[in-house]
């Protein structure tokens, strides 16, 4: 039976596992509500419909929580507005100065700081749902980070590169507040000299397209990005890369779903979506000096996140790349299991990233991660 089934479609279904609250299920058809609207324009299957009236409807990822004072953890988190006419704000992590790496690093009370770009396809999910609160509040806590959360625009009612363009705006925010003072817990808290994008899946895909932007453009103030990384990326492209297994079928619907998300406005293979076909002296434009991507051995992209790091050494670029890999496991399997041995291995080595070490851990047979 599992042959019969598409790889492409296969890592919808496990994308959309990794959002489903426990009491939800993704739709096997299309729902009754489609008769309101007459005929489908698109059927982004398991997470959303788009009627010719212009509605949408989103089965999956549209649940949120407030933010909190986590008990476990010691992590406050808060939200904050970035700009109120365009909709754009951010979820704030800040954990216990008791689980910080003051003591480790004898920087004071000063914090790595992570912006976080969540994943979804582009089209669901946010930065205040239960799925990234629980990521974040533990990513916060073991890592003695401030991690900042961009709820950045979706497609379809707002096509790629609005995405883009929000996750920009915010980390100029964020380096911008962190100066003014106009947000207190980055102004007093976070250490800009230690400052990393994260995303999965699509907010891998945000967070490498940002340290491009920042290598062509800099930064505000001259800051500079230390490090990405990228989990579990979403990436594409036409032609296949090595040990990537793809049929017609495959390649059809995700090139489709691409269009889709990004309004026709980028080929399959422009390198928004697909680096690997970036010239080497645009790679060498990447604006940061550590990168780690993590692939699990189950994910059909998962051969884009290896050559993605092949393409990254061969490029000349000067900083360190490693390569994480998860056998076994399927597309952010780390969401959807958080508590399992394997996501512990995985947490351990982005959190070992964030702070520097030089070993990201995860190195048994479950997990391995390797320096390039």
């Amino acid at each position: 039976m599992a042959g019969s089934i598409s790889s492409a479609l296969l890592l919808l279904l496990n994308m959309a596992g990794a959002l489903l609250a426990p009491s939800a299920s993704a739709p096997q058809s299309l729902p009754a509500s489609a008769d309101d609207d007459g005929d489908v324009d698109f059927f982004f299957f398991p997470f959303l419909v788009r009627y010719k009236s212009g509605r949408v409807e989103r089965f999956v990822g549209t649940d949120t929580v407030p933010a909190s004072l986590e008990p476990a953890t010691g992590v406050a988190s808060k939200d904050a507005v970035i700009d109120a006419a365009a909709g754009l704000a951010v979820r704030l992590y800040l954990p216990s100065l008791g689980n910080s790496t003051r003591t480790r690093s004898g920087r004071g009370d000063r914090l790595p700081l992570v912006v976080f770009y969540h994943g979804g396809g582009f089209v669901t999910e946010s930065a205040f749902s239960p799925t990234y609160q629980r990521y974040l509040n533990a990513l916060a806590s073991k890592a003695g980070a401030l991690v900042v959360s961009v709820d950045y625009h979706l497609s379809p009612e707002h096509p790629l590169p609005a995405a883009y363009d929000d996750a920009w705006a915010a980390l100029r925010w964020v380096l911008g507040s962190a100066r003014s003072g106009a947000e207190p817990w980055l102004s007093r808290r976070a250490d800009l000299t230690r400052l990393l994008l994260v995303g999965d899946s699509a907010g891998g895909n945000i967070a490498h397209n940002m340290a491009m932007r920042a290598g062509r453009e800099g930064l505000d103030g001259g800051a500079a990005i230390k490090g990405i990384a990228l989990l579990d990326p979403y990436f594409w492209g036409k032609r296949p890369v090595p040990s990537e297994t793809r049929d017609p079928e495959d390649r059809r619907l995700n090139d489709r779903i691409w269009s889709f998300v990004c309004a026709g406005r980028y080929g399959a293979d422009d390198p928004v979506v697909n680096p690997v076909a970036m010239a080497r002296e645009e790679w060498r434009r990447l604006g940061c000096a550590r990168v780690l991507v993590t692939v699990a051995g189950l994910d059909v992209l998962s051969a884009r996140g290896r050559a993605y790091v092949e393409e990254l050494r061969a490029s000349g670029w000067g900083g360190e790349v490693r390569l994480y890999e998860t056998p076994g496991e399927n597309h952010v399997y780390f969401l959807l299991q958080p508590d399992g041995e394997k996501a512990a291995k995985e947490m351990d080595a982005v959190v070992a990233f964030i702070n520097g070490d030089r070993s990201p851990g995860g190195s048994k047979p479950e997990g391995s991660a390797k320096s390039i």
